[in-house]
């Protein structure tokens, strides 16, 4: 039966526990909250020790939190208990509600568990609910919600009145367990914010560093760089120039944001930027200048990504490669061209005529060969195989070729003019490739048009070298290369194959015109040369030859060489103009 005074008792009770329950609201952090948990035991539950336990993310309990007694805070605070043996201890002894009761009679099973405990020694409980030292009584704290799971467990021990709690200690022990652990909750909820605010202004200060760092290393980098659109309609135009760009180029940085590099390539390399991928390519190209000239540059992308939409913008870096490309343009030509005269060497010749000569001779020959084999119109030519090779030698000459070319093989028509199978027509072996051919007989100007090749050597050029010395010899070859490039047309060739021999290349002339020519260039030799205030003069003879497809380019060499040498023999030694 209650007594007259238990109401008052009950009623300090609860403004009591309202005041520390308010008490949780108001710590700061996860583990000023920790330790309000334990203070409030004592200062509103009545108790004169309480230890917090808190479920570490592993699973096990630490002693987070204790009050009451300085030395047993000293000896637990920090040790660790395991899950397994805190489960037991949930499990035994009575349970009162949520709370769990273990009397001094069972608790000697868990003396020796790893739950970190404090052991104090008393009499046996004189009546029956008086407290003794060895009872146990905790208050699990639980996650509210649907599934409850634990989140630490409250100990208390040594009731200021000595008994074990009643109905209403139980129930605001238990009420303020569960408020506990919203608070702890609400705590933990604070610092993970808290900790996210932190790291988010870390990543934020570092963004705006790294931002920083990019601006000057992009506005002061020494060699250009450009940020361009990627996509839309405004794809390739330029968003940024750095001031090194604007240099480069000579435009102002509001300038060249009206443009895109495709705008500013030289027109030769537009293909070479768009074979450029846009995803990291490069490019060695030339850029417009503000004063109308080019340089050279070797352009690399970067795509800067966006990790939600993808590629945004395409970083552009932009170096100057002038000199470089000047230098290689030099030793590609001195490897190409004459270091004394500057025209181009004999390995340069023997390209260039290469390139205009294939294996197969002009269909006129082909002609030529069936009509002496017998051919008719509309006939099959395998009929006629065993004929053909005599009659193509006989044609042809027995010096260029034992057999005839594949593409004179049986299979193929005659039509009266030669086979029907045209080996420059689209899609066969030399697709494109206009056949060199020559005047009939080389001499008489039948009409054709060829490539004529001239082979002209100095009259008189030994004795200027051993009367005047190379420094006067270097000088007449000069100018006579001088006067070779300005007697012949653009397009043609005037090459130098060492000592005093040169090579002029002329397409498109017939026998008359390739005579012409080297009477023009022979007469423009002819006139005084001036070196040192001294006049020295020389003479040149020049044999005609005509490169033809079917021959190798010795084959025509030697062939304008030989006809060189029948000129200067024939010519009377009176007639030779020495220095």
């Amino acid at each position: 039966m209650e007594t007259e005074s238990e109401p008052y008792v009950r009623l300090a009770t609860l403004r009591q526990l309202h005041q520390v329950v308010a008490n949780l609201n108001t710590a700061r952090s996860l583990a000023d909250t920790l330790q309000t948990v334990a203070d409030g035991v004592i200062t509103g539950l009545g108790y004169e020790l309480a230890c917090v336990n808190l479920v570490r993310p592993d699973g096990d309990l630490v002693v987070a939190a204790f009050a009451g007694n300085a030395a047993a805070e000293a000896l637990i605070t920090g040790r660790v208990g395991s899950r397994v043996s805190w489960e037991r201890r949930l499990h035994m002894g009575e349970a009162w509600g949520d709370l769990r009761f273990i009397p001094h009679t069972e608790g000697w099973v868990l003396i020796d568990d790893d739950v970190p405990q404090w052991h104090t020694e008393g009499p046996e409980p004189r009546f029956e609910d008086e407290w003794h030292p060895r009872d146990r009584l905790y208050a699990p704290m639980y996650t509210s919600g649907g599934q409850r799971e634990l989140l630490g467990v409250i100990s208390v021990d040594r009731p200021r009145n000595g008994r074990r709690p009643g109905a209403w200690g139980r129930e605001a022990l238990q009420m303020y367990a569960s408020q506990s652990a919203i608070a702890i909750s609400n705590a933990r909820l604070r610092a993970n914010m808290q900790r996210a605010l932190v790291r988010l202004e870390r990543e934020q200060q570092a963004l705006r560093a790294s931002e920083e760092s990019f601006r000057q290393a992009f506005e002061y980098a020494p060699s250009g760089m450009a940020i361009a659109e990627m996509g839309g309609d405004q794809h390739g135009r330029l968003l940024r120039a750095n001031d090194a760009l604007c240099r480069l180029l000579g435009r102002p940085a509001a300038v060249m944001r009206r443009y895109s590099f495709a705008d500013l390539v030289h027109p030769e390399d537009v293909g070479t930027l768009l074979r450029t991928s846009a995803e990291g390519g490069r490019a060695e190209l030339r850029l417009a200048r503000r004063d109308g000239t080019y340089v050279w540059v070797s352009l690399r992308n970067s795509v800067v990504a966006d990790t939600a939409d993808g590629p945004r913008f395409l970083l552009t870096h932009v170096e100057d490669i002038e000199e470089r490309k000047r230098h290689e343009l030099q030793l590609a030509h001195r490897a190409s061209h004459d270091a004394l005269t500057g025209l181009p060497n004999s390995a340069e010749l023997r390209a260039r005529l290469s390139a205009r000569l294939c294996g197969r001779p002009d269909d006129r020959v082909r002609a030529t060969a069936a009509d002496a084999a017998g051919y008719e119109p509309g006939h099959d030519a395998a009929a006629y195989e065993p004929a053909y090779e005599p009659a193509y030698d006989a044609a042809y000459g027995n010096g260029h070729a034992g057999t005839a070319p594949a593409a004179y093989e049986y299979g193929h028509a005659y039509r009266g003019d030669g086979f029907d199978f045209d080996p420059s027509a689209p899609g066969g072996p030399y697709d494109g490739h206009v056949h060199a051919v020559a005047p009939e007989g080389g001499e008489v100007d039948d009409g054709r048009k060829g490539l004529a090749v001239l082979f002209c050597d100095l009259d008189g050029f030994k004795s200027i070298n051993d009367r005047f010395g190379h420094h006067t010899g270097d000088a007449v070859l000069i100018e006579v290369a001088r006067r070779l490039t300005a007697g012949v047309r653009d397009g043609d060739t005037v090459a130098r194959l060492g000592g005093d021999e040169f090579v002029v290349l002329a397409d498109g002339l017939g026998a008359a015109d390739a005579a012409d020519l080297a009477v023009r260039l022979r007469n423009g030799i002819i006139p005084p040369i001036r070196v040192d205030g001294r006049a020295v003069r020389v003479g040149a003879s020049f044999g005609i030859g005509w490169a033809e497809c079917g021959m190798s380019v010795e084959e025509v060499l030697n062939s304008a060489d030989q006809r060189m040498y029948i000129e200067k023999r024939s010519r009377a030694k009176v007639q030779r103009r020495a220095g």
